[in-house]
């Protein structure tokens, strides 16, 4: 039988799950910085979820969720994104009772969709998300903007673009709904099956359609920027005005959407340019969502947020040849010449790696110009031999692997002096 991984995954193997642990160390540090706290949801939720949460005329919905009936004849879903399960999560544990408003989480984790796997889209991918609940200041669209460009300014990359526009609120939703119906329905039947049972339920999200992107009523349609009222004007003013004064450049972009009913007011992306992409390519989007709290059963209370695919951050990553200072290198390889000292370096392993010292040794049996050239290709930065010699004398051989030189040290004080080495190496 000749079993491989399912189309659409990938095997992140040592020397890539190095980058992946970096990355989420980053993730960590920059969301304790902006005080955004860690949510873990569940990889499967009620399908109803995601039927209510994302919205049954998205392609999401329609064509690329993982369900299936449990053995309780429940129907179940892989997460296909993390938005809902964080909104459910709130609901549920009345996270909208605690006295800290907004409630700023952010999550990491697995998202699954059956599309077709092409560079940049697995079937099964890691998002980082961000959502704030509970607050509907400008200044936290204006702070979940600024958590998203640094993050990708502090990984290296550069050539962003951050293009952002206004959804307005309902009222405004609503002029503009109307002005998209009337916009196409004398020509829908030119348009997809999709397009077309879209247009009664969810105009907007025929500009946001793959098939019929470049057909000419989608170019002339009406901005949702020519339907807001003076409310939805002044907010989108206000976020403008503090991304000016963050110092954070930006386009307005009145075609961007988000095509889910309860999107409203603002809406961005962040974009590439650069070899190895060809064209402007989009890294991640988010938008203000303050119906959704509301749709699956909690009170009514504003949030904003953002998702990005971590597998094309590191494509971007690759595409600019920005190395990420991922260490690989070993502090100390034990090299042991004999079966009595095989048996100690074991123990002084444990005391080394106990003291905080990166280390290893042989356990294939090689001799000792083998352990010699793995500690080589580990990169360590010292050896420490172990002899019968050595181990009669109480002593070990330490060996720079930088400039050569080698010294002599209690078998007791090999931690300490290993520490202290690595303590002055990082001065």
């Amino acid at each position: 039988m000749d079993i491989r991984i399912p189309r659409g995954t990938q095997d992140i193997l040592p020397g890539d799950s190095e980058k992946w642990q970096w990355i989420e160390a980053k993730i960590h540090d920059i969301c304790r910085r902006f005080n955004y706290t860690e949510i873990r949801t569940p990889i499967f939720e009620q399908t109803e979820l995601f039927q209510r949460g994302v919205g049954d005329t998205t392609d999401i919905v329609q064509k690329e969720m993982y369900t299936f009936t449990d053995r309780g004849g429940r129907s179940l879903t892989l997460r296909p994104e993390g938005t809902a399960s964080v909104v459910r999560s709130y609901v549920e544990n009345k996270l909208y009772g605690s006295p800290n408003q907004p409630e700023k989480l952010y999550y990491i984790g697995p998202m699954f969709r059956y599309e077709r796997p092409q560079s940049g889209r697995m079937r099964q991918f890691f998002q980082f998300g961000v959502e704030a609940i509970g607050s509907d200041d400008p200044a936290i669209d204006a702070e979940v903007i600024a958590l998203a460009m640094q993050f990708y300014e502090e990984m290296g990359l550069k050539g962003l673009k951050l293009v952002v526009n206004s959804l307005g609120d309902q009222e405004s939703r609503k002029a503009h709904r109307d002005a998209l119906i009337a916009h196409f329905k004398p020509h829908i039947h030119e348009f997809c099956s999709d397009c077309q049972e879209r247009l009664e339920k969810n105009p907007l999200r025929i500009l946001d359609c793959k098939k019929d992107r470049e057909h000419p009523l989608i170019h002339d349609a009406p901005s949702i920027l020519e339907y807001l009222n003076d409310e939805s004007r002044e907010y989108f003013n206000t976020v403008k005005r503090l991304l000016e004064e963050m110092e954070i450049p930006y386009e307005v972009d009145a075609t961007l959407v988000r095509g889910l009913d309860y999107y409203n007011n603002t809406a961005f992306e962040i974009m590439i340019e650069g070899e190895g992409f060809g064209a402007i390519t989009t890294l991640m989007g988010g938008g203000r969502y303050n119906g959704l709290v509301e749709e699956l059963g909690g009170p009514e209370t504003p949030a904003i947020g953002f998702a990005l695919s971590i597998e094309r951050l590191l494509m971007a990553l690759d595409a600019q040849n920005a190395a990420l200072p991922v260490d690989k290198t070993l502090d100390c390889y034990l090299v042991a010449i004999g079966e009595e000292p095989k048996e100690k370096a074991a123990v002084l392993l444990t005391q080394l790696r106990r003291a905080g010292i990166k280390a290893d040794k042989d356990y294939v049996h090689k001799k000792v110009k083998g352990q010699f050239k793995a500690a080589d290709r580990l990169r360590a930065s010292y050896t420490a031999v172990l002899g019968e010699d050595e181990l009669a004398g109480g002593v070990v051989n330490v060996k720079s692997m930088n400039n050569g030189e080698q010294t002599e040290v209690p078998i007791s004080e090999l931690a300490n002096y290993m520490k202290e080495k690595m303590e002055e190496n990082e001065k």
